[in-house]
C-alpha cells in the first residue's frame, strides 16, 4: 500500500532530515529521488521546517540542524498513542530523553529519545498529521533499522517499550536479522552491526528508500555529490541494497524489493 491514512502504535511512521543546508539537500534529493521539498505553511512556527512530497503526498521532512556539533542524519519516528507516557517507559526501560514531549502546533505531539545503545529515534503522536502519506513506493520511505552494537539490549529495551514481536531470520552471506512486527506485520529491523561498519560510526536507525534499480540510484545518488558507503548488493530472497550518504554525510539506505512493495 502506498497511500497511507493511519499507522498502527508502534510503527514507524515518518522520517526527517536534519542538515546544514536545506536548499542542498532538496536539490540532491529532488534529483534522486524526484521529491518537491517546499517550506511548511507555518514555516515561521516551525523553524523552517520544509516537507518534501511525491505525487502530492508527504514523504518525509528537512530540518536546518538546531545545536552546533550536531551531525547531518536521518531520523526515524514511531507513531503512538501517548508521547508522554511511552517517554516515561523509555526513561524507566534505560533510555535517555533528549526532547521532552512538545505539540507541533495541531500536527502531533512529538519527543526525541535515544535507546540503552545510543541510537536516536522519536516519537510521534499523531494530531492533524499522522506521518507520512506515501510509503513503499520508489522514492518514498519504505524500512527502518536498527544498527546496533548490542542488539540484546535493544531488544530487551524496544521490546519493552513498544511491546514489539521480535523474528530473527537468517540471511544468506548477509547473517541473522531481526525484524520488527507489528500486529503480525513485519515493519522493520534490527542488526547486529559489530564488524561491519567503522568502529566510529555510532549505533543508529537507518532509513530505506524504494528504488527500482538499486545500482542506478548509487550511481544517481554519486553524480549530485552523495557517496556509496555499501554495494549494492543482492540479499537473496529480498532484493538488492545500496548504503549511501548524501553530500553533508547523512546515512540512508535505496532498496530494489524482488517483490512489489
Amino acid at each position: 500500500m502506498s497511500e497511507m491514512t493511519t499507522y498502527a502504535p508502534g510503527t514507524p511512521c515518518w522520517i526527517d532530515l536534519g542538515t546544514p543546508d536545506q536548499d542542498a539537500a532538496a536539490e540532491f534529493y529532488g534529483g534522486l529521488f524526484g521529491w518537491s521539498v517546499e517550506e511548511d505553511e507555518n514555516a515561521e512556527q516551525t523553524g523552517g521546517y520544509r516537507v518534501a512530497t511525491l505525487k502530492e503526498g508527504a514523504v518525509g521532512g528537512v530540518m536546518k540542524l538546531m545545536q552546533e556539533g550536531q551531525p547531518p542524519a536521518w531520523m526515524t519516528y514511531v507513531s503512538v498513542e501517548d508521547a508522554d507516557a511511552t517517554t516515561a517507559k523509555a526513561r524507566e526501560s534505560g533510555g535517555t530523553v533528549m526532547v521532552e514531549p512538545m505539540d507541533v502546533l495541531d500536527y502531533g505531539r512529538m519527543a526525541i529519545l535515544s535507546d540503552p545503545t545510543g541510537a536516536v529515534f522519536g516519537l510521534w503522536q499523531p494530531g492533524r498529521n499522522i506521518g507520512a502519506g506515501r510509503v513503499n513506493e520508489p522514492g518514498a520511505f519504505c524500512w527502518s533499522e536498527i544498527s546496533t552494537r548490542d542488539p540484546e539490549a535493544a531488544r530487551s529495551f524496544y521490546s519493552d517499550v513498544f511491546g514489539w514481536s521480535l523474528e530473527d531470520k537468517e540471511f544468506e552471506g548477509v547473517g541473522t536479522y531481526t525484524t520488527i512486527n507489528v500486529d503480525g506485520k513485519a515493519v522493520g529491523g534490527l542488526v547486529d552491526i559489530t564488524g561491519r561498519v567503522p568502529d566510529e560510526v555510532p549505533a543508529h536507525w537507518l532509513v530505506y528508500f524504494g528504488t527500482d534499480d538499486a545500482d542506478e540510484a548509487a550511481a544517481k545518488a554519486r553524480e549530485l555529490g552523495g557517496q556509496v558507503s555499501f554495494g549494492p548488493q543482492d540479499i537473496p530472497g529480498v532484493g538488492r541494497f545500496a548504503v549511501l550518504q548524501d553530500p553533508f554525510g547523512a546515512a540512508f539506505a535505496v532498496i530494489a524489493p524482488n517483490q512489489a512493495m
